[in-house]
């Protein structure tokens, strides 16, 4: 019995299904419970898998607005703001990039009036340069994992 490619066959049965079963994983990739269950303990320890949690459909909850906020922020301050970013319950993802602004934010809410008063609030920040918002029109992809290569 071979476990070439085990880890990466795992995970992507798991970008699967993410509550399948041990058993079921075992059945699926032709190894033992045991042997499934050692590997995905090792996976978690590595922090390879970091949890699992259901993948929530946020416009379907009423947060049909996206926002991806921009800005340049006071080089020392960075620290600060992105936490502050990450702290605010909206902000489903936060980003120190390069380019020519510092930080890229991507928020949900309900309706612009919302997202109009977060940003708002933000841009009381002295330490905020500059912000450029963009509403997102269509989400063609949002939030998708991909599959790890398997060589077979």
């Amino acid at each position: 019995m071979t476990y070439e490619n085990l880890d990466a066959k795992l995970i992507n049965a798991l970008l699967g299904d993410g509550r399948a079963s041990l058993r079921s994983l075992a059945e699926k990739l032709d190894v033992s419970v045991t042997t499934v269950s050692n590997h995905l303990r090792d996976l978690e320890d590595e922090g390879v898998i970091e949890g699992y949690t259901p993948k929530v459909n946020y416009d379907a909850l009423g947060y049909d607005v996206t926002a991806v906020i921009q800005l340049k922020v006071e080089g020392s301050k960075l620290p600060d703001i992105t936490e502050r970013l990450r702290e605010e319950k909206q902000m489903i993802s936060v980003y120190e990039v390069t380019g020519d602004y510092d930080v890229i934010a991507i928020g949900k809410f309900t309706d612009t009036d919302g997202m109009n008063r977060q940003i708002k609030a933000l841009l009381t920040d002295a330490d905020i340069r500059e912000s450029n918002t963009s509403v997102v029109l269509n989400s063609v992809v949002e939030n998708e994992q991909f599959e790890l290569d398997v060589e077979e």
